[in-house]
C-alpha cells in the first residue's frame, strides 16, 4: 500500500506522458489592446494558456508538440452571443414541429454544434430551443460530443399569440392554451412562474420576445408584446435566479420596455431610432445585430413558397433593414456584441457577419474584439475567455489571412482548438 501511494506521488508531481502544445504563431491578434502581434510562441497545458512567449519557441519534453502556425493569423476563439442549435432553415421547417421526435432534434443538433466548432466559434449562446439544449450543453462540457461551449436559454419566453407561443398557426384544437411551463405568459405572476421554470429545467439565460418576429406565423413583427410590469418582473426574477435577460425586439416600444427594465442586451433592433439608441446608452445594454439573418430572411422570402405567405412582407420589410439601423446604433456609439442569429441561415456561415459589420463601420478589430472580450465580458467570463493571455481557457483558433487586411478570411478558419483539445488542424 505504501509503494502504491509514493507511485502516485509521483505521478502528480512530474506527470505521465503529459504533452504540451507549442503554438508557433506568425500573427496573434491581441484583443484586449487592439493589435497584431508578430512572431510568437503560445504554450498550452491542458486545457490553459500558461504562457505567451516572443520568437518560436521549442517544447522542454519529448512529448511536447509543435503546431506550425507560422503563416497564420491567432486569435482568441469566437464567441457567436445569438444562436439557435437544435434546427436550421429550410422550406418543411415548420412541418418539422409535428414530424421530428426529441431525438431526431437532439442528433441533428449534435451535428449542427460539431459545425458551429470547426467554424472557430468555441463559444455560443443559444436563445431559443428546448430541453435539448440543456442536455447537448452537458454532453459537451463532459466530452462525450464535440461542439462549443454553450449558455443557454432553453425555451424563450413569450405571451399568449406572441413570438415565442409555439402554437402560433396552428388549426383550433392544436392551438391549446400554452402557459408559464411552455414559455407562454399572461401578467406579473406567470412572468414570475415562467423564470422559475426555465431555471428549474437548466438554463443559463432567459431570452424574452419582446416584439412580434419575423419568422412566427403572425402578423405583426415589431408590435411590442409584453407590458412594462411582465417585462421588469422578468429581469427581476431572472437576477434574483443569477441569471441575465435577452430580449427579441424588432419595434421600438417593445425594444423602449425592456431597455428601462435592465435587459441585457437587445437582439435584432431592426427598428432602432436614435432615441432607442440614446436610451441603450444610459442604461449600459448592448445590441446584438445579426445581420447575417437578416440578409439572409429578406433573399429567401422572394422564393415563393420558402416561407409561409404571413411572414413575407414581414421579412422583406424588416429584414432589409438590420445593416443600415446597425451603421446607426455603432455612430451614436451603442455596445456592440456579436451574434448571428445562426439557425435562421445556415449554421457554419456565422464568421459572414464580420464583413457584414465592416460594411456597416466598423474596424477589424472592433468587429474581432465584439466576438471575443466583449462577449466573454457579457458571459460574465471575462477573466477565462476572449483573449490569448496567460490563465485563459486555450481557446484558439487561426485564419490564412490578416483578418485586418481581409476580413473574409473570417469565413474559412483553419485552426480550432478548445479547452486544450485540438478539433481541427
Amino acid at each position: 500500500m505504501k509503494l502504491i501511494l509514493t507511485i502516485c506521488l509521483l505521478f502528480i508531481s512530474f506527470g505521465i506522458n503529459a504533452q504540451d502544445y507549442y503554438l508557433h504563431c506568425g500573427k496573434v491578434v491581441d484583443t484586449k489592446d487592439g493589435k497584431i502581434l508578430n512572431n510568437k510562441t503560445i504554450v498550452v497545458s491542458s486545457n490553459k494558456i500558461v504562457s505567451v512567449l516572443n520568437g518560436f519557441v521549442d517544447g522542454k519534453s519529448k512529448n511536447d508538440q509543435t503546431i506550425d502556425l507560422k503563416n497564420k493569423t491567432v486569435m482568441p476563439g469566437l464567441i457567436d452571443m445569438h444562436v439557435h442549435i437544435e434546427g436550421e432553415t429550410n422550406p418543411n421547417r415548420y412541418l418539422q414541429v409535428f414530424t421530428l421526435n426529441e431525438a431526431d432534434v437532439a442528433f441533428n443538433a449534435a451535428e449542427i454544434a460539431n459545425r458551429t466548432l470547426l467554424a472557430g466559434f468555441t463559444t455560443v449562446r443559444d436563445l431559443g430551443g428546448s430541453g435539448v439544449n440543456v442536455s447537448l450543453r452537458k454532453a459537451i462540457a463532459k466530452g462525450n460530443v464535440p461542439g462549443p461551449r454553450i449558455f443557454t436559454a432553453e425555451k424563450a419566453i413569450g405571451t399568449t399569440g406572441g413570438h415565442a407561443d409555439p402554437t402560433n398557426g396552428r388549426k383550433k384544437d392544436l392551438m391549446g392554451d400554452p402557459g408559464p411551463k411552455e414559455g407562454v405568459i399572461n401578467g406579473v405572476d406567470d412572468a414570475r412562474k415562467a423564470v422559475r421554470q426555465r431555471y428549474k429545467n437548466g438554463a443559463d439565460w432567459i431570452k424574452i420576445t419582446a416584439t412580434g418576429g419575423v419568422l412566427s406565423v403572425a402578423k405583426s413583427g415589431q408590435n411590442p408584446q409584453f407590458t412594462q410590469e411582465e417585462v421588469n418582473e422578468i429581469v427581476k426574477t431572472a437576477k434574483e435566479y443569477g441569471m441575465d435577460v435577452a430580449a427579441h425586439a424588432h419595434g421600438i416600444d417593445g425594444m423602449k420596455r425592456a431597455i428601462i427594465a435592465g435587459v441585457r442586451t437587445i437582439e435584432h433592433g431592426s427598428l432602432m431610432d436614435k432615441e432607442t439608441a440614446a436610451l441603450m446608452k444610459q442604461y449600459g445594454t448592448y445590441l446584438v445585430p445579426t445581420i447575417s439573418a437578416g440578409k439572409y430572411v429578406a433573399e429567401k422570402a422572394k422564393i415563393k413558397g420558402y416561407y409561409p405567405e404571413i411572414i413575407v412582407p414581414k421579412a422583406l420589410e424588416i429584414g432589409a433593414k438590420l445593416q443600415g439601423m446597425f451603421n446607426m446604433a455603432y455612430k451614436e456609439g451603442v455596445k456592440i456584441a456579436f451574434g448571428t442569429d445562426a439557425g435562421v441561415f445556415p449554421h457554419g456561415e456565422n464568421g459572414k457577419e464580420f464583413g457584414y459589420m465592416v460594411e456597416g463601420g466598423m474596424s477589424p478589430m472592433e468587429t474581432l474584439q465584439s466576438a471575443t472580450i466583449t462577449n466573454a465580458l457579457i458571459l460574465k467570463m471575462e477573466g477565462q475567455l476572449g483573449q490569448i493571455s496567460e490563465g485563459f481557457l486555450a481557446d484558439i483558433i487561426a485564419v490564412d489571412d490578416n483578418p485586418i487586411d481581409s476580413i473574409k478570411t473570417m469565413e474559412n478558419v483553419v485552426f480550432v482548438m478548445k479547452n486544450g483539445v485540438i478539433y481541427k488542424k
